[in-house]
């Protein structure tokens, strides 16, 4: 139906809606599935790793793996490790593959696949194309699991608040080919609205710079539990134990990466009442007062604790901290910790029997870890020594 006016002829407004969101959705239609984000590395350990990436349309997903053997990727068929929970193919957006049974200090080589789930109907499944990281115009993806034995090199950035330039300025600070993992220690992001957030703010400049090939460990911060989208945080970022609070192990050092929560009380106007961070850093003591008496744990030379939030007599975040998590960690012999939040550097002892490394927001931790010493040192954007500590 069209409407003529001096000459002219219109289609009403309405029509004109219906042919674009008509339009809208035959162009979403017709493009094809494609890897939109990562892949990125997660939950290390020495037998195990999760590969976490995301897709523009609902598909399985899968990894195929290959030793560093320097044959031909696909001199034979790969096994493949799915995305998979009780028994069922996961179907989404976002795709996370744990592979287990790995052998320790192992360099691997990896390839990641999704396809495009069309329709599911009774018990027919209609599968569209596939889309998958490149093994031919250049080498497939790598990792190497942890357990190597012997020194090693890590670094830890933190309060970046979707500051690209910034991480991007510290982060080619960092030779990765001698460095073993990289920690972001909270507050990568402003809020947590939307996944695109998350990726724009922080996460596709690391998978560019390191992330499809050398892990990460996140330490959640304040500003990652706020917003509508806080509560998909576990979904991109597993760990090894499936809680926000873990630990892991490499080389001759134990990491305990502690979940600070929020900085106020959970009564606070800007929660709106949605937190429950009291209770939930109460759990978290119950499990450090016991995860401190493993082995693993005991027999590390270095004990390094990791959490956003440093221990002090001011805010309530602060408070909790200082009386839940202090006392387990002082008993436990903890000789570091490594905390951000403050935007600021300053190395503190007064809440602690081991000093407390409150690192800036605009600057870089490199530590390396020997037989003889940890060495933690701190360096700005322009690459300059702001400070240095070591233990023994």
């Amino acid at each position: 139906m069209k409407i003529k006016k001096s000459g002219k002829y219109f289609l009403p407004v309405g029509w004109l809606l219906c042919l674009v969101f008509t339009s809208s959705l035959q162009s979403n239609a017709q493009e094809k599935i494609r890897i939109s984000h990562g892949p990125y590395l997660q939950a290390m350990t020495d037998s195990s790793v999760s590969i976490v990436w995301t897709t523009n349309k609902k598909a399985t997903a899968w990894v195929e793996l290959a030793p560093d053997d320097g044959s031909n990727f696909y001199q034979k068929e790969r096994p493949k490790f799915f995305s998979a929970s009780n028994g069922l193919k996961n179907t989404g957006t976002v795709h996370s593959v744990e592979l287990k049974g790995l052998m320790p200090n192992t360099k691997y080589r990896y390839r990641v696949y999704s396809q495009e789930v069309l329709k599911h109907e009774w018990v027919i499944v209609q599968y569209g194309e596939v889309a998958a990281t490149s093994v031919y115009q250049k080498k497939p993806l790598t990792f190497v699991t942890n357990g190597r034995p012997g020194p090693f090199e890590f670094a830890v950035v933190n309060d970046i608040h979707e500051r690209n330039n910034l991480l991007t300025q510290l982060l080619k600070q960092v030779n990765f080919s001698k460095t073993d993992f990289i920690v972001f220690n909270g507050d990568m992001i402003n809020s947590s609205m939307s996944e695109e957030q998350l990726f724009r703010g922080f996460m596709d400049t690391a998978t560019l710079l390191f992330a499809s090939e050398t892990p990460m460990y996140y330490a959640r911060g304040n500003h990652e539990t706020r917003g509508p989208f806080a509560a998909q945080f576990p979904n991109y970022f597993p760990s090894p134990n499936g809680h926000l609070y873990y630990m892991f192990t490499k080389g001759d050092a134990c990491f305990i990466v502690l979940d600070g929560g929020e900085d106020k009380p959970d009564t606070d106007i800007e929660y709106s009442g949605i937190t429950d961070m009291d209770y939930y850093r109460t759990q978290q003591a119950k499990w450090l007062s016991e995860i401190v008496k493993t082995e693993a744990f005991k027999k590390a030379k270095y004990k390094i604790a990791i959490c956003h939030i440093p221990p002090a007599n001011g805010w309530h975040g602060n408070q909790e901290i200082t009386k839940k998590f202090m006392p387990l960690l002082n008993e436990a012999g903890i000789q570091v910790m490594l905390s951000a939040h403050e935007h600021r550097h300053r190395i503190d002892k007064s809440f602690a029997k081991f000093p407390i490394i409150v690192n800036s927001n605009n600057d870089i931790i490199k530590a390396s870890i020997s037989d003889k010493e940890a060495r933690f040192r701190i360096f700005d954007p322009a690459g300059k020594l702001v400070d240095e500590l070591s233990i023994h």
